[in-house]
């Protein structure tokens, strides 16, 4: 099992859900976190507590992931400690709307196709080929059901995770040949605030998501990311799809009356 200890491993989308999740197992683990997400006082907040909990060494970085210019800036300031990224966890990412492609939202899709696609492109673009010069680093790309599976209404959402799919496929071929490794981790449903962002904040309709059955939750998704960079250097598990016990595919679920 490699030690986390003192590697520096960065995470987006981590005011929240998995990439909050994510961020407690790794300041357990006694790593170095770069934290990134839009909302500053959530992530000052989460900062604040991993500090307390942990000692955690912890640099924040609140950006929005598809603003290109501001993350190259953020990342060319980093602190020299915290420079030498070791560890990227692509996690930020949502959902928007829920309709027939012909009925669709432009901003909606505009919205899913730079934050699940584009913002993942421009951190491992940036953050790769210190790695490559290091000899070492691992790429951690949160992935999903819909990637593998689209189901109705889902389109674009569906397609944004099928290109992370691929794009986790290319880097690994790309890397080939060097020390990194690269893992897509592919969950079904997670009790977050995915919902909500998707009904763009109508709780009601978002609670109808998760009623009746036992979802996964956030530290389930953590737990297995902490697996994943944790095996021995020479092995890289490239995906996991995972789902709770009462999902079977992205369009089939058990629910108690």
């Amino acid at each position: 099992m490699v030690s986390l200890q003192n590697q520096i491993v960065l995470i987006t989308g981590a005011s929240s859900g998995i990439g909050e999740a994510t961020a407690q197992i790794f300041a357990q683990a006694g790593a170095k976190l770069i934290l990134v997400a839009r909302r500053q006082e959530r992530l000052a907040q989460l900062a604040d507590d991993l500090n307390k909990e942990f000692a955690t060494d912890i640099h924040t970085l609140p950006l929005d992931v598809r603003d290109r210019p501001s993350i190259e800036s953020a990342l060319a300031q980093l602190p020299p400690e915290f420079s030498a990224i070791d560890i990227l966890i692509n996690n930020a990412g949502l959902s928007r709307g829920l309709d027939k492609l012909h009925q669709g939202s432009y901003q909606d899709w505009e919205e899913m196709i730079d934050t699940n696609v584009k913002g993942l492109l421009y951190f491992t673009r940036a953050i790769v080929p210190g790695m490559v010069s290091r000899g070492r680093g691992h790429v951690v790309n949160l992935g999903s059901i819909a990637g593998h599976q689209t189901y109705p209404n889902g389109n674009v959402y569906c397609a944004t995770k099928a290109a992370v799919k691929v794009i986790s496929e290319g880097l690994k071929q790309d890397l080939l040949g060097t020390p990194l490794r690269v893992t897509s981790v592919d969950p079904g449903m997670v009790e977050t605030e995915f919902s909500q962002v998707r009904f763009h904040g109508d709780t009601k309709r978002a609670s109808k998501v998760y009623q009746g059955l036992k979802p996964l939750m956030p530290e389930d998704v953590a737990d297995v990311i902490f697996f994943c960079v944790t095996r021995s250097p020479h092995v890289n598990i490239s995906e996991v799809l995972m789902m709770p016990v009462d999902q079977s595919s992205s369009t089939l679920f058990h629910r108690s009356e």
